[in-house]
């Protein structure tokens, strides 16, 4: 890493004043790893295309997916987007990399086919997947629209484990062909040809049901791929093998606080970026590549701004011009320590159905927060629409004599001893939108005792128009910070509290239901309990976490049965892995889990799992240092895969 005390160049003074010009945003379309691909497409264009392929209109389209040194997990990278229209056929050349030491047959690649929707985008939906190897006992292909039975392939793998995968190896040339009303993809480097040929008409998943184009992108897993060519212009364009210069790029992984005479280097050292080139072309950079200038005084107490440079082109050539990305951060003496606990209130139906409750006619139970805690709860708000107050309320007060602290309302009104002084924010433009949205709304509360005489009511309001809705009331006072409690009333509303995730008898699919997403704050550990129920059919029918951005964007997806996913996924240190799977998920149904998942505010979050099964043992599992997080965007969110979940 470049490591800058002072502003002592001219070229840096400049670039200061280019700031304000340089974006900070980036897209996330495909991740490239500083590939070497011009040697290897030098050979590559000296093959003969596969007889009867007609590559006459193939487009350059020079990248990499996946790195080199054949670290990339399942999931997380991805080739661009190609939508294929009904009646056309797309024609991609490729060079698959192999690691010569894996032994596993899946550590290839895999085409997703999907509607034409961005992926973890609203209504997005998988055909499903085809991986290049065949193994017909394993998962080579998947998904509710792939029919194993129509995949052909001249080599078959029994097991994981069988000699021959580098035989997938090499230029391949991929095709998925829609010309004849159904579906046939051909994947063939020569050697090794697979095929899946299904005559019948697509199902059209796309929300609009006049659009019936597909689109399709690669996923490697252990490999990586150079791409050579395409037929069809992928969504953000064709990259050419020409050098490019920097435009902008997206930091990651800045830490939210620094204790005090920790040396920059140290403290960055989980910083990386995804810078974006000419053409749309992005590169995972890491700190060596980077240069750091904290102002002000690096060495004192207070708020910092780090400024980032990076001024390489994708060659790695000196660019033309360099770019900055910017930051805050903060110097303290003592890193901060909170603690989180999602929480379902009782009763889990608070007001009548028909929201004929009237004011303070029905209240839960006192749930008390604890000095330097937040509480979280998940619901869902009716109202009577008739008034903005029409909505849920939030009380906090003591335990002894329930004098209260502050009343606080969903419409940025509220009233008490400690209201006075709290900064209410929120306060919606279109009050009639919002009132109307708030009928079916998903509320997220978050209550906080900051243990100093002071509390922060927070809340989420996902309303029934799809827009997310804010309010807050900070700094309430005159707070006792050891007997402080909360509860909620209502008002003509009433509210159903998140208690189930998941069809009771086991039969949600995977991906088929999520907890509402919840913010971890920088240094910050959350504790969810709950019991788990399985179908027990396979080790991961049970629950599963995903570490996301509040736009849903991943950084990782973790089991309950030590696999997971995503960007920030290979760097992190899997334990657990039962001594006995079968007896494991025989107790899993039925088993009591607490997860903590941490977001450690300096780039790297955890999650760990305590599972007590109902043979009454503990079962252990977790996932530490999680890399490339945004410590001021870290959000979680559960899921099931023919399981069930029961929060406490």
């Amino acid at each position: 890493m470049k490591y800058l005390n002072k502003f002592v160049s001219a070229l840096f003074v400049a670039t200061l004043g280019i700031m304000t010009l340089a974006s900070c945003e980036g897209a996330d379309l495909y991740k490239i790893n500083a590939p070497d691909w011009l040697s290897e497409k030098g050979a590559d264009e000296e093959d003969e295309p596969e007889e009867g392929e007609d590559l006459s209109g193939q487009m350059e389209d020079v990248y990499t997916i996946g790195a080199t040194d054949f670290s990339t997990g399942w999931w997380a990278q991805f080739s661009k987007y190609y939508v294929i229209p009904e009646a056309t056929k797309w024609i991609a050349e490729f060079t698959l990399n192999i690691n010569p030491d894996a032994p596993n047959t899946y550590k290839n690649y895999a085409m997703i086919i999907s509607n034409d929707v961005d992926r973890g985008g609203d209504g997005y939906t998988e055909y499903g997947a085809i991986r290049y190897d065949n193994q017909p006992s394993g998962n080579s292909e998947w998904g509710d629209y792939i029919d194993r039975d129509l995949v052909e392939s001249n080599l078959t793998f029994n097991t994981d484990t069988d000699d021959g995968v580098q035989k997938l190896g090499g230029k391949v040339t991929l095709t998925l062909d829609r010309t004849g009303g159904g579906m046939i993809v051909k994947m063939t480097n020569g050697t090794v040809t697979k095929t899946y040929t299904q005559t019948s008409a697509l199902a059209n998943l796309n929300p609009d049901a006049s659009n019936t184009n597909i689109r399709a992108f690669l996923v490697p897993e252990g490999s990586y791929i150079n791409w050579l060519t395409t037929n069809i212009e992928p969504i953000g364009g064709c990259t050419s093998a020409e050098d490019k210069q920097p435009l902008s790029m997206e930091l990651t992984g800045i830490p939210s606080e620094v204790l005090v005479g920790t040396p920059l280097e140290e403290a960055m050292a989980n910083v990386s970026a995804v810078v974006t080139f000419e053409q749309g072309v992005t590169k995972n950079v890491t700190f060596e590549d980077l240069q750091f200038e904290a102002i002000p005084d690096y060495e004192e107490l207070g708020q910092k701004t780090l400024i980032v440079i990076y001024n390489k082109t994708f060659k790695g050539a000196n660019a033309d011009k360099p770019i900055i990305a910017t930051k805050t951060f903060s110097v303290v003496n003592q890193l901060s320590a909170f603690t989180e606990t999602v929480v379902v209130p009782t009763p889990l139906i608070l007001g009548a159905e028909d929201n004929t409750s009237g004011w303070w006619s029905a209240h839960t139970d006192n749930i008390k927060v604890e000095p330097m805690e937040t509480k979280v709860v998940n619901f869902t708000n009716y109202t009577s629409g008739v008034a903005n107050w029409n909505n849920f309320v939030i009380v906090l007060n003591d335990a002894t004599t329930t004098k209260e602290y502050a009343v606080v309302r969903a419409d940025n009104f509220g009233w008490g001893d400690g209201y006075a002084v709290c900064t209410p924010s929120g306060g919606q433009e279109d009050w009639a939108g919002w009132l109307a949205a708030m009928n079916g709304a998903e509320v997220t509360a978050y209550i906080t005792n900051n243990g100093d005489g002071t509390a922060d009511v927070k809340a989420v309001m996902h309303g029934t128009d799809g827009v997310d809705y804010y309010q807050n009331y900070i700094g309430i006072n005159t707070v006792n910070p050891d007997d402080m409690y909360f509860r909620f009333t209502v008002d003509n509303c009433h509210m159903v509290f998140d208690k189930d995730l998941g069809a009771a008898d086991c039969s949600t699919g995977w991906w088929g239901a999520h907890t509402a997403n919840v913010q971890i704050p920088a240094n910050t550990v959350c504790t969810v309990n709950f019991t788990n129920y399985t179908s027990g059919v396979a080790n991961w029918n049970n629950f599963v976490v995903v570490l996301n951005k509040a736009n849903l964007a991943e950084y990782a997806v973790v089991r309950a049965d030590n696999f997971g996913w995503g960007d920030g996924y290979a760097a992190c240190t899997p334990s657990g892995g039962q001594a006995d799977w079968a007896a494991w998920l025989a107790a899993m149904n039925g088993a009591k889990c607490s997860v903590k998942i941490a977001n450690n505010g300096d780039g790297t979050a955890d999650v760990k799992c305590v599972m007590v099964g109902n043979d009454g043992n503990t079962y252990t599992q977790d996932y530490i240092g999680i890399n490339m997080i945004d410590p001021d965007d870290l959000y979680f969110r559960f899921t099931v895969d023919s399981s069930y979940l029961v929060f406490e």
